[in-house]
């Protein structure tokens, strides 16, 4: 399980960093985020497949939607909430693969 975290935090980050590399990009990023935010959707509910992690998939469409918001890094907060705030979550995704 201590493996299945590891990779969830290094994806998480990862997707965080993708997602404010957008707005570095002047003119260009915020039409990028449009094309990111359903992607990031899909990985969140990829990575968190309970009614938590649909609320996160919607969030993160929100995030990477609205200008400014890109600061926020909503996949590493998810990962945050669920190994840290709330330490059981091992338990509800015991049964999924975390694909490369």
């Amino acid at each position: 399980m201590k493996n299945l975290k590891n990779k969830l935090l290094l994806k998480s980050v990862v997707y965080d960093a993708i997602g404010m590399a957008s707005s570095a990009i002047p003119v260009v990023g915020p039409f990028l985020d449009i094309l990111w935010a359903p992607y990031a959707a899909k990985k969140m509910q990829e990575m968190y497949p309970n009614k938590k992690g649909k609320i996160a998939s919607v969030l993160v469409f929100i995030e990477e939607v609205l200008p400014i918001t890109d600061i926020i890094p909503t996949f590493t907060l998810m990962w945050i909430y669920n190994f840290v705030w709330k330490k059981n979550y091992i338990e509800d995704i015991s049964f999924v693969e975390v694909k490369s």
